[in-house]
């Protein structure tokens, strides 16, 4: 059964999709940006500032659905440029410092909101 997962603790969609969508104990979460959840606007700073956020934002939506970033098997970071790896990885990394999940990482054209980077998460339990 589909249950859709929100939190106030992360920034609300912008569009026709979910924060994130849990199946069968698999948890999807949409493609999080550095959107302070309390202000609605980017956060300012440069990539970790913003990678600090998104991954805020990642952490809050796990919690309300009862898992942690040890549950996480998979990433896919999206960039708007990958001048930018090096920082976004080293906070990244500082989240999964034992048995990190699979990743995919890649510089896109634009992101929304004009941020630096996106990061959509999946969790198994």
């Amino acid at each position: 059964m589909k249950k859709i997962i929100s939190t106030n603790n992360a920034p609300g969609a912008i569009g026709p999709y979910s924060q994130a969508v849990e199946v069968n104990g698999t948890l999807y979460i949409s493609g999080q940006v550095p959107v302070v959840p309390v202000t609605g606007k980017v956060i300012e700073g440069g990539i970790t500032e913003q990678t600090e956020q998104v991954m805020k934002n990642i952490e809050a939506i796990l919690n309300e659905a009862g898992y942690t970033f040890a549950d996480v098997v998979k990433s896919t970071c999206l960039l708007s440029d990958m001048a930018n790896f090096k920082a976004m990885n080293e906070v990244y990394g500082s989240r999964y410092t034992e048995n990190p999940p699979a990743r995919a990482a890649f510089a896109v054209k634009e992101l929304p909101l004009g941020v630096l980077v996106e990061i959509e998460t999946i969790a198994v339990k």
